[in-house]
């Protein structure tokens, strides 16, 4: 029978690697989201800063 040993140091190492990466598939989920709910946005966006004031000092 073969017994294995595990070191605890191997354990920490992999728990901090699969923190990382879920960490880091959250980040980007959040990116690729705001990125997509900026694009839905832009048409509202121009609407609202086409918008012009007349300025009564700059005219002639």
């Amino acid at each position: 029978m073969i017994l294995l040993y595990i070191d605890p140091s191997a354990v920490s190492y992999t728990i901090q690697a699969v923190a990382g990466i879920v960490i880091a598939i959250g980040a980007c989920l959040t990116i690729f989201r705001h990125k997509i709910a900026s694009f839905f946005k832009k048409d509202k966006d121009k609407e609202k800063k086409e918008i012009h004031f007349k300025n009564e000092d700059t005219e002639a």
